[in-house]
């Protein structure tokens, strides 16, 4: 009898233990019983390593590794480079899954051995309680923005082969990890329900960086860019044509703003959340 999980949930933890448990607990109640969830402290400050400690001993099926802090890209591999199935989920300590999710998964992946990425509408959870709306995958679109959540599953041997997330990365990771992953004609399913369940906080402190730190963020799709210099090339053979569509769009766009209805409508929207 083969004991092997047939799906990891690795979950790095970094200052967020006051979250954890909810996370925990949003796996613990999955319909499919035979996963592993391995939690990786990296180099934590707070309390990881006690609400952690509780879990593990709870239930076997979670699993407890330390190490120095090296970010979310390098925690994700230490906590892949562990596991013992065949899929891997990666799951953030501060949110959570439907209880069908794992179960899917692992269908999706049975009724099509070919998938790279399997992954789920997104559901907002904390200050906004919506639907995530990302845009609809083509590799083409992928190349210019994400459009998966982090909490998208794969095969552990695809990560293995393409070097796993790239741990120079402080954002992004996740965007650049699919393009590699897809790369060559990858195929990927969505199931079209609301199973990742992602938690929305009063304030981001990555995304007020990227507001009030233009070069970081440049720079990080500057990096994404030049790594994958060739294929975007190939892509897109003539950027200027790209840029001159963009210029139209963003005319477009502040055109669309400037409408009175428009106006109104924003009006209108702001005065129903009071």
């Amino acid at each position: 009898m083969n004991n092997k999980p047939l799906i990891s949930v690795v979950i790095p933890c970094y200052n967020q233990a006051h979250f954890l448990t909810e996370t925990l607990e949003s796996v613990l109640n999955q319909t499919l019983n035979n996963w592993e969830c391995i939690i990786v402290n990296d180099g934590s400050p707070d309390n990881t390593d006690e609400v952690s400690e509780k879990w593990v001993k709870k239930d076997k099926r979670f699993k407890y590794i330390y190490k120095d802090n090296g970010g979310l890209p390098s925690a994700r591999n230490a906590g892949i480079a562990i596991s013992d199935s065949e899929y891997i989920l990666p799951l953030d300590s501060d949110d959570k899954i439907h209880p069908s999710f794992l179960e899917k998964i692992i269908q999706a992946f049975n009724n099509n051995p070919s998938l790279e990425l399997v992954c789920s509408r997104i559901q907002l959870f904390g200050v906004k309680n919506e639907e995530l709306i990302l845009p609809n995958y083509n590799y083409n679109q992928l190349l210019l923005q994400n459009c998966f959540g982090h909490c998208s599953a794969f095969k552990k041997r695809t990560w293995k082969a393409i070097n796993g997330y790239d741990e120079n990365l402080k954002s992004f990771e996740d965007w650049e990890f699919w393009i590699r992953l897809l790369k060559n004609n990858g195929k990927v399913y969505k199931i079209p329900e609301l199973l990742f369940i992602y938690r929305k906080h009063e304030s981001n402190s990555l995304s007020n960086r990227f507001y009030t730190d233009g070069e970081f963020y440049f720079s990080l799709y500057n990096y994404v860019y030049k790594k994958h210099i060739d294929l975007y090339i190939n892509t897109f053979p003539n950027f200027i044509f790209v840029y001159k569509d963009y210029l139209k769009f963003k005319a477009f766009n502040e055109k669309v703003k400037r409408n009175i209805l428009f106006k109104i409508y924003n009006q209108f929207k702001k005065m129903l959340k009071k």
